[in-house]
């Protein structure tokens, strides 16, 4: 299957009517969510995209462990009714579960038991043309839950009954605008970021407020004319420049700074679009009252490999060399397993390396912690063009974990992945894709001598040493990891369908379960009445199925052959 096909696959025309059923609510008793429990949340829930706002991905419940995990087993489960990626997590609060599915759904359920409360459906145009046709969560503030929309809608429901209460337009899906992500909660603001890079839009990060969906502030990606950075771009490139911010933020309550990651340049050959262009493929340090950008770190210059790296670098107090500070850690998109130092004005370098193979990079500039890049790897106009890893990277959006207890950090990497494309400067047509090549020029290849493709890696921040890795030999890895305090990492990602746990000090797989589909979302850790639990959405489909079809074109004995359609599974200790 071609690029453009696999393109084409994601227009959904849905034929959802808005409705809202009560099969077994409106919910009863609801435990309002405030700024004191999201910024300590009590163990036993799962409230925020990585469960906290340091975005570690860390549960600190561990009742299942190393010794009884082999026990796990499903408890119930609940079919979503829909196809395509289902890339959310569970959202958990005092045993209320909220599932955000592709095509607008949010569905309330009972966490201990899965029966329904209710469930919303929202109507998407007949002419929307979904890139990426999935959702990434719900937000929660008070009483209210909020949906970020592909049809570039936030919507406020009801927490207890799934009633609209507010539905703001945040700009206009026509254009190739959209939004996938998990609303980030600070303080009553709901806080989103733009998708739609690939369409010639200029990102953007926007908040609203929680009650009534008034727009509060809304910064830009990429600097306009007279402001810090716009020099790093020429002519008005900026003004359709890319930097899609297309995945929730990291927060940090002490200095009050949200970090957010942003997304590839616009389109992909750089020499559509000379100089740095500043604040692509970038972390940016916002203040959450103004929007205002205190500081940014920017993990490659002038982007031309569809490298985003969008995923918000995690927050922890590291023990490095001799010093304990305040540390940013992300493993990039462009194969880099980056280490900075945050402070409330400043974002500094301290550390890189490779995660995976790259041709790419010669090296790092030690002091600027600037990418020197290899020319003859670099993408342009009229020229095919080859690199490692591929344009999925050396790990795409799904999330990497921290554990505190380990101090590893485990993330779902993807080896032996090259590609390339040949750069073609086309005019921009509003609402069409604009990616500088043609869709069906673009491939994966795999190269030569590959043993394995998905590779499941923990690391020791403080040495910068591999500690452990289990590799796929026959799959790619696409799906977030999670941790805790069981001494367990759980992931899914794999097209043989498993879920797996593995223990988190020495890698060894100490338990798997098949699944309906192949696994994309997020595993998550909560407690109800004494008992943990352990859910998981299953539901392939979006990148992960793309990688897949491109994998059967490489004659290695791979088939297209998983099954799509989204059912939670929700596991305990049998008893």
């Amino acid at each position: 299957m071609t690029r453009k096909q696999w393109l084409l696959s994601s227009v959904v025309a849905s034929t959802f009517l808005f409705s809202i059923a009560a099969p077994a609510g409106p919910i009863e008793k609801y435990t309002p969510v405030t700024a004191d429990r999201l910024k300590n949340p009590e163990p036993s829930n799962w409230m925020l995209y990585r469960r906290t706002y340091d975005g570690q991905g860390y549960s600190p419940l561990g009742q299942i462990n190393t010794s009884n995990v082999k026990d796990l087993v499903p408890v119930w489960t609940f079919s979503t009714g829909v196809i395509e990626g289902h890339e959310a997590p569970p959202i958990v609060n005092n045993g209320v579960m909220f599932v955000a599915t592709p095509q607008g759904q949010v569905i309330a359920l009972n966490a201990k038991t899965g029966d329904e409360y209710w469930r919303y459906k929202r109507q998407l145009p007949d002419d929307l043309f979904q890139l990426h046709p999935t959702n990434r969560g719900v937000g929660l503030w008070q009483d209210k839950l909020y949906l970020a929309t592909t049809d570039d809608h936030v919507v406020a429901l009801d927490a207890k009954t799934g009633k609209v209460l507010w539905d703001i337009k945040v700009q206009d899906y026509k254009k190739g605008q959209y939004l996938t992500l998990m609303p980030l909660i600070v303080d009553g603001k709901v806080i989103v970021g733009a998708a739609g890079g690939e369409f010639g839009v200029r990102g953007y990060v926007v908040a609203y407020d929680a009650n009534d969906g008034k727009e509060l502030w809304r910064t830009f990606t990429i600097p306009g004319k007279g402001e810090p950075g716009n020099e790093t771009w020429s002519g008005d490139d900026w003004k359709t420049g890319g930097g899609s911010a297309w995945m929730t933020g990291n927060y940090d309550p002490d200095t009050r700074t949200i970090y957010w990651g942003t997304g590839n340049a616009a389109p992909w050959p750089g020499d559509t679009h000379p100089g740095d262009n500043l604040y692509t493929t970038s972390v940016l340090a916002l203040d959450p009252d103004s929007g205002k950008i205190k500081t940014y770190f920017q993990y490659h210059q002038n982007d031309s490999w569809d490298w985003d790296e969008v995923e918000a670098p995690m927050l922890v107090d590291l023990q490095r060399d001799g010093r304990i500070f305040k540390s940013l850690i992300h493993p990039g998109r462009n194969a880099i397993f980056w280490i900075l130092e945050r402070k409330p004005d400043s974002i500094k370098y301290v550390a890189g390396w490779p995660y995976v193979y790259t041709d790419v990079w010669k090296g790092i500039e030690p002091e600027t912690g600037k990418p020197i890049v290899d020319p003859a790897h670099k993408p342009v106009i009229g020229k095919r063009v080859e690199f490692c890893p591929s344009l999925w990277g050396g790990k795409d959006w799904p999330s990497a974990a921290y554990s505190p207890k380990t101090r590893f950090v485990y993330v779902p990497a993807n080896e032996n992945f090259c590609g390339g494309f040949t750069g073609e400067k086309v005019p921009l047509v509003p609402g069409q894709l604009w990616l500088g090549t043609k869709p069906e020029d673009i491939g994966l290849k795999v190269r030569a001598g590959a043993t394995h493709f998905g590779e499941l890696q923990a690391w020791d921040p403080a040495t910068g040493k591999k500690v452990w890795s289990h590799i796929y030999p026959r799959s790619h890895l696409f799906g977030s990891v999670t941790a805790t305090a069981g001494d367990l990492v759980f992931v899914g990602g794999t097209n043989d369908r498993m879920f797996r746990a593995f223990h988190a000090k020495t890698g060894e797989l100490l338990w798997e379960q098949k699944t309906n589909s192949g696994i994309v979302g997020m595993p998550v850790a909560y407690e109800v009445e004494g008992t943990q639990y352990i859910a998981i959405q299953s539901g392939w489909g979006v990148d992960a199925q793309r990688i897949q079809d491109a994998l059967t074109t490489n004659n290695i004995g791979i088939e297209n052959n998983v099954p799509q359609g989204g059912v939670v599974w929700v596991f305990a200790i049998k008893k």
